[in-house]
This record gives structure tokens, sequence and C-alpha cells, in this order.
């Protein structure tokens, strides 16, 4: 229900006051931050979906920065699941629609409603905006984002390692589209437990991977988990004037530790799936992680001479709010990005 900006504390507590089967449940603050039309009302299903696993309060904001005047309104929800099919264990959530500038009011008026003592996830959607500066994200644990929304993904990471070296506190980031290559990697370490691609290792001289033209970001970084785990050197530039011509193609050269050459090629596809697939090769053997648009599970493949070996694996989510539920259930500093992070810029600015 739409209630007035002073009485949102007032009004969540009549709220709870009327049914004691309710239980009010929190564990952090989750803000889902939005300036595309009608992002309140789609935003609320997701966290009806997302508070069925994950407590929280959640604060729903929406701008229209454009907008000439300048207004504030503000909902309160309970979304509510059974617990052992009685009582109901309820999420709060509070959703803000502004209008007009915004500065100073999404952090004295907006982020005033914090539940104090638990930390602040939030969720930026979209391209990042003059809303992001320091007297927003010195609020935040964790900043959570899509790189695939940026038309300019290499300027808009140079903003965010920029906020993460002036933030006063630990500022953990999220690439969603880092998340969405999580089951991937897991499968192409799984793949080496083999003894046989083990001792293959060292032989790798070819790596392919194809993508969906919309999650070039998500192959980059899976490329460069890749390089930075293998310790790769970056090689001499590889001849793409056929590659090139075709348009759906882009290729990097590298160096092992012990000196051999390694090509590394990205296809663009639009029938696939945001990865759909890691192929490794070399010393006569083949490992390569696929999945097909759709497919709710991934595929893992062995091939080596008189040795092949399939099996599935489990997929990531496709849509963001999965994506989110993942992460949240994970949790950690996600140290691993921010390792793969230089090497990751490098090849977003060729």
């Amino acid at each position: 229900m739409e209630v007035p900006i002073g009485s949102i504390d007032k009004e969540l507590r009549k709220l709870w006051e009327q049914d004691d089967a309710r239980t009010n449940a929190s564990l952090m603050n989750f803000a889902v931050y939005s300036e595309a039309p009608g992002a309140l009302e789609k935003n609320s299903r997701a966290i009806q979906t997302l508070t069925a696993e994950h407590a929280c309060r959640a604060l729903l904001i929406g701008i229209d920065r454009d907008a000439p005047e300048a207004s504030i309104r503000a909902w309160i929800t309970a979304h509510c699941h059974l617990s052992h099919g009685k009582k109901s264990v309820c999420c709060e959530q509070i959703s803000f629609a502004l209008t007009g500038k915004a500065t100073g009011r999404l952090r004295n008026t907006v982020f005033a409603h914090l539940a104090s003592d638990l930390p602040l996830i939030f969720w930026w959607q979209g391209e990042l905006s003059p809303i992001f500066e320091d007297r927003l994200y010195s609020l935040v644990d964790r900043f959570v984002f899509d790189s695939s929304e940026w038309a300019d993904p290499a300027g808009s990471f140079g903003k965010l390692v920029d906020a993460i070296s002036g933030a006063t506190r630990d500022l953990v980031v999220q690439d969603l589209a880092w998340t969405r290559s999580f089951q991937f990697r897991v499968s192409v370490a799984a793949l080496f437990d083999d003894p046989l691609v083990l001792a293959a290792l060292p032989e790798i001289d070819s790596v392919r991977i194809v993508h969906h033209p919309d999650h070039r970001g998500s192959a980059l970084q899976m490329l460069a988990w890749l390089a930075v785990q293998g310790q790769w050197r970056d090689g001499m530039e590889l001849d793409l004037a056929v590659a090139r011509k075709s348009g759906n193609k882009e290729g990097f050269s590298f160096e092992s530790q012990g000196g051999k050459a390694i090509s590394a090629e990205l296809v663009s596809d639009p029938e696939s799936a945001p990865l759909g697939l890691v192929e490794l090769s070399g010393g006569g053997v083949t490992v390569a992680v696929s999945r097909e648009a759709g497919a709710t599970h991934l595929m893992r493949t062995i091939e080596a001479a008189g040795h092949v070996v399939e099996a599935p694996g489990p997929v990531d989510p496709d849509d963001p709010a999965g994506l989110i539920g993942e992460q949240l259930a994970r949790g950690g500093k996600n140290s691993l990005f921010q390792k793969i992070l230089p090497r990751f810029r490098q090849f977003l600015e060729r």
C-alpha cells in the first residue's frame, strides 16, 4: 500500500501488528536500483522469488531523472512464505519512486530506512549514471551489476575500479556476467581431475569459446580466468583477416609457462546460450564444456585416443534474479573476480 514518506516505519509496525502469526525475518538490506520505466513492478516480482530463500529488508528504487519536477512516493509490501505449512515468514519491501534531481534524496530519504546493523547488498540495473558516486557506494557492502547491459563496458569498469580503490570500506563487487560462467568454470576445473587430461595441461595450444552476442563480457572473463589461472603470458597478435571478414570471431594469442604458443578464438553466435562452448585442445586431448540455448544442463566432454567421456553438469540460471539468488547463497569476497579483473580489462580495451 502507498504510505506517506514520513510514516513508513509507523505503517510497517502496524502491518506486523495486524497478524501475530507472521514472523518478520531479515538477514540483510537488499536494495535494487533502476532508471528503467516499469522497473518497480518487475523488481517486486523478483523480490517475491528471492525472499523465499533469502530473508531481507528490500528497498526498490525507481528514478526518472529527466522529469522536470522533483517528487517522491513510497509503498510498503510484505512478501510472506509458509513455514511448515503454518506460520508465515515475511520480509519487508519498501518501494520508492523518485522523479527529477535525486542528489541527496536517495541517501537522505531512501537509505534512512535501512535496517540497522545489517549489511547492504546493492543491485544496480542498467548503465552507470551520475547517481553512482562515493556518497552512494560508501554505504554499500556488496555492489552487484550486470556488465552485459553496458554500452561502454571498458569505461564503466574504469569508474568501478576507481570506486573500489577510493572506497572507505571493503567494497565487494559482483558482475552477473561473471556469475553466468560459474558452472562452466567449475566444470572445466573438474575435467582436469582426470589424470590423462591433467598430464596434457602443459600441451594446451588451442582455446575456443562460443558465446551469444549479448554476452561477450562473460566470454572475455572466461578467457581471462583461463589465462590468469594458467599463468599464460600475452603473445603476438593473431592474423585474423578471414575471421575479421566473417565478423563474428576475434582472436588472442598467449604463451604458456613452458613457452608453448596458445591461440584462442571467441565466436559470437546468436543461436548460442550466453556461454555455449569452452573447448581446450592440446597433446592429443580435447576437453569441452558445452550448453545448448535454453538447456537445463551442461555437457562435459573428454576426447583422447581410446578415451571418450561424457557427463552432464549443472547450469547457471539465465535470468538475473536467479543469478542474484545463486550469488547470495554462495556469498564470499569474490576475490577470484578481483584477481582476473586487470586481465579482463586489458581484453576489453583492445
